[in-house]
């Protein structure tokens, strides 16, 4: 990896441009912690227009590591206020990646719920491998997962104290159908249960609400290769105010019968990420305002900004965007991560007063909550976390 700084002046005063380069393009890629804080080191916090804290937390955590090793004395646990994404951890911990994302997970759940969906055997025997829908809502199944269904109302049967069960109220092609059961886990965004579940707390119901959705937008762009990445020796480009803010080449993992382009004369897909928002307002409000963007955006105009973005980026690389994109896919992802919390918006994140997340998830009679926005914090490990929690809250009931 090559960081390298470009000076570029704007009137009178010189501005020094970042840029990373990641030489290599291997068949697979394990990024361990301290390498993934390196990149992230020059990114904005997702879905702001200015997030710097991200950035000062890490030099000041490089800094206390300097100093202990001076022998300062200086309190190991990080500091107040201090951005989750940046608190340091140096254990075992690595990043690895599915060539399908976060659906492998989804397969692995689904097949650990309803064997018959999927077929056996290790990961490799997931990937590509097409679920039996028919499987999933069996009668007599032990475990049965409905599609199509959107839930409408969650209640307890009677008093929440002594009522029997719980009952769940959704739509399906149109028609209202309910189902009973003695335990509820609601693990659906934290914004929307008060309005499915209005008998909670209304406190509870406040904090819930605090949870704001990042709106973010992935965009896979197919090229027909990519020779100028390769030329220009990039795999992926930090472009911060730009409308895209963060281009990578496909990450390439190969696993099972799936294979990663090898070569640069093959085709590859292009990520782009770009987190709508409106310089100014609080993080919340900018987060609800990048909403309303996605929603009156057209396709074209997305169109439109990643030809431009890609011909001055890769252009000296020979890049040419009417012979080398060969599809754009734009995926509007308008409740994306979970709201982490800020210091420059939250007081309570640096004054250590009580977390919404942990008012929010409070267990309600029958009901339990699970969420990454019950953890505030937007991945994967933070939403199991949660599901087992909750999951043990509910258990012992009877």
């Amino acid at each position: 990896m090559v960081l390298g700084l470009l000076e570029h002046r704007s009137g009178t005063r010189p501005v020094r441009l970042a840029l990373l380069r990641e030489r290599a393009h291997a068949l697979l890629l394990v990024l361990r912690r301290e390498q993934r804080r390196e990149l992230l080191a020059l990114d904005l916090q997702p879905g702001l227009e200015v997030g710097l804290e991200p950035a000062v937390d890490r030099l000041l955590g490089g800094a206390q590591r300097v100093r202990r090793t001076a022998d300062v004395p200086l309190d190991p646990a990080p500091g107040r206020g201090m951005n989750r994404d940046a608190i340091p951890y140096d254990g075992p911990e690595y990043f690895f990646h599915f060539p399908d994302g976060n659906a492998t997970l989804a397969r692995l759940l689904v097949r650990a719920l309803v064997p018959a969906a999927l077929p056996a055997g290790d990961v490799d025997a997931l990937l590509g491998a097409r679920c039996d829908y028919g499987a999933l809502d069996r009668e007599g199944a032990s475990g049965r997962l409905r599609l199509d269904s959107t839930v409408v109302r969650v209640a307890h049967r009677g008093t929440v104290a002594e009522a029997p069960d719980v009952e769940v109220t959704y739509v399906r092609g149109g028609a209202l159908s309910t189902v009973r059961a003695r335990r509820c886990i609601l693990a659906c965004w934290s914004s929307m249960i008060p309005y499915l579940c209005p008998e909670l707390p209304e406190a509870q119901r406040d904090a819930l609400a605090y949870a704001v959705k990042v709106p973010i937008v992935y965009t896979n762009v197919l090229l027909r290769n990519w020779r100028a990445f390769a030329k220009l020796g990039l795999g992926r480009i930090d472009a911060p105010g730009g409308f895209h803010t963060l281009l990578n080449l496909d990450l390439p993992v190969s696993l099972g019968a799936y294979r990663c382009p090898r070569t640069p004369d093959e085709p590859i897909v292009l990520h782009l990420m770009r987190t709508p928002c409106s310089p100014g307002l609080p993080a919340r409000q900018q987060h609800r305002a990048g909403r309303v963007e996605l929603l009156t955006t057209p396709f074209a105009e997305f169109e439109k900004r990643i030809k431009d973005e890609l011909a001055r980026m890769l252009g000296a690389g020979g890049f040419d965007a009417a012979r080398d994109i060969l599809a754009i896919t734009v995926n509007r992802w308008p409740h994306g991560y979970a709201y982490q919390y800020n210091s420059l918006w939250d007081p309570f994140w640096i004054d250590g007063g009580p977390l919404p997340c942990v008012a929010a998830r409070q267990p309600f009679g029958r009901i339990a909550i699970a969420n990454a926005d019950a953890g505030a914090y937007a991945y994967t490990d933070a939403a199991i976390d949660q599901a087992y929690r909750a999951v043990g809250e509910v258990l012992p009931r009877a």
